[in-house]
């Protein structure tokens, strides 16, 4: 696990993307199976693992460690995984193979799990007991995602990234017949019928970077509030993936149902009722669920909003521009009033379009999708085919409350806030953001902390309410599971306002006349 461990730190501290490519490549042209298809689907998150508490991991350490010293060396480090791999008291340094890691953390019972974890820790060194530990926890947080793990893949044989991503959710850890492929030998077959395939995403462009095209040469229509998904029927195999391939079927059997047609398509998954799309809240309470009760469905119905066609009637659709495989989506019929198509904005100049985003016809749409007539359908992020221009985000002066450390290389910083807005005389938390601080805002946000803490809770401190910060977020939904009654979609700290005083950040009652 030395050469593994080795890897996740090197990743952890390793900006740039090119650099990561290597260190992976290496790592898995110098690894023997099965570890390195075991390290791959960690990386990617596709290791189904038994779960590892964190009340697991602090009994552990309640046996061997003064609580005291473990609080205190939990705040100062900020990461439980880290803390423990620290204190852990061993002199172990043993390079356990990873796939006997990953065969004791699948296999092991629950009541043996602890025994078995604390035998692991006792053979290993700090660095790899972090690695271990990761593993055990699932989290990995080492910048670098699936789809350039599967890139990294690509580098090292003959097939392309599109053809990797095309069988890789019908492959398995450890990926021995990928490997196999990759040096040469026979492509691997689909382990199932109705396979997800790479879908194509877009980039954000802004009004100046638009006026360099031709709008001639565009298509527009609008972005919906709900999820990209890919619906498929393949022979009568029906699933419905999100668009990182994870099948999402079991939670949404009213469309599965309704996927009475012969292809693949691309689209939105919405809640909608009476024709009318409701907002982003309402799908979210049938998102992640393994089962789904009448009474939800009836009330939630969901359906489908599709915008581009990759498989029709056994025919392979990626290939042809988007102009032809829009005039076969137009033309198709699918068999539902649950599934329709979105329709085309009508405009001549980049203005026009402009005038169309500002004044959408639903609360519920994030902007406008801009896509070149001539594209075909390339999985990933080809730069310049599609572009997402999303409305403006909606802006609020909240006041800090609660500050935690960070991980990776901000691990000794104070970066994640939480923030709340005026309720009368109180303040009520409404989000939780970390902000991509320069490194002296980091550093003036940390002082701050450490200077007002107020109160201690585990690794978060309560901090004096003085200092405002400026939170931008993509919307807002209704919520019981909040105090303030309110989620807020993607916050993010846009600004700190040094010269604002508390008093004058804004209330919570401005914020719930922002709901749709």
């Amino acid at each position: 696990m030395k050469a593994f461990a080795h890897l996740l730190e090197r990743l952890a501290f390793t900006p740039a993307r090119n650099a990561k490519l290597r260190l992976l490549r290496h790592y898995l042209e110098t690894t023997p199976d099965p570890d390195r298809g075991y390290a791959l689907a960690a990386l990617t998150g596709d290791l189904k693992l038994r779960a590892v508490t964190p009340s697991l991991l602090r009994g552990l350490m309640a046996e061997r460690v003064d609580d005291q010293l473990f609080a205190l060396s939990y705040d100062f480090v900020g990461d439980l995984a880290e803390t423990i791999a620290l204190l852990w008291q061993g002199d172990g340094d043993q390079d356990v193979p990873l796939h006997e890691a990953v065969t004791l953390l699948s296999d092991t019972g629950k009541a043996g799990l602890p025994a078995a974890i604390a035998a692991m820790l006792d053979r290993l060194g700090p660095s790899q007991r972090l690695a271990f530990l990761k593993l055990a926890t699932g989290n990995m947080r080492v910048g670098l995602s699936a789809r350039m793990a599967r890139i990294a893949l690509a580098e090292m044989g003959e097939p392309e990234v599109a053809d990797i991503e095309e069988i890789w959710h019908g492959l398995k850890p450890p990926y021995r017949p990928l490997f196999d492929w990759i040096a040469g030998g026979a492509r691997p077959e689909h382990a199932a019928r109705a396979p997800f395939r790479p879908v194509m995403l877009s980039t954000p462009v802004d009004l100046d970077q638009l006026r360099g095209f031709d709008p001639d040469e565009y298509m527009a229509e609008w972005k919906w509030d709900g999820i990209r998904v890919q619906a498929i029927n393949d022979g009568g195999v029906r699933r419905l993936y999100s668009r990182t391939g994870e099948d999402i079927g079991a939670a949404f059997p009213d469309v599965i149902e309704a996927l009475n047609f012969d292809g693949a398509a691309d689209g939105e998954l919405l809640v909608r009722r009476d024709g009318e799309v409701a907002g982003f809240g309402d799908l979210q309470k049938r998102l992640n669920r393994k089962a789904i009760s009448r009474a939800m469905l009836d009330s939630h119905p969901a359906g489908l909003r599709l915008y581009d066609l990759m498989i029709w009637q056994g025919r392979d659709l990626r290939g042809l521009p988007l102009a032809e495989r829009r005039a076969v989506l137009d033309g198709a019929d699918f068999g539902s009033d649950r599934i329709d198509v979105s329709p085309l904005l009508d405009f001549a100049t980049w203005d026009d379009l402009a005038a169309l985003r500002a004044d959408p016809p639903s609360a519920v749409i994030e902007g406008v999708m801009i896509k070149r007539r001539d594209s075909p359908y390339v999985g990933g992020r080809p730069r310049g085919p599609w572009f997402k221009w999303k409305r403006d985000p909606m802006v609020v002066d909240a006041v800090m409350l609660y500050a935690q450390r960070g991980h990776g290389k901000r691990s000794g910083f104070y970066s994640d806030f939480t923030f709340g807005l005026w309720d009368g005389d109180q303040l009520v938390p409404v989000g939780k953001a970390y902000f991509g601080f320069t490194d002296e805002e980091l550093r003036e946000l940390d002082r701050f902390v450490r200077t007002n803490t107020v109160d201690r809770f585990g690794p978060v401190r309560a901090v004096a309410p003085k200092l405002v910060l400026e939170v931008a977020f993509e919307g807002l939904n209704e919520s019981g599971r909040h105090k303030s009654g309110i989620a807020m979609r993607f916050p993010r700290i846009s600004r700190i306002r040094w010269d604002k005083p508390a008093a004058e950040a804004d209330r919570l009652d401005s914020l719930k006349e922002m709901l749709p």
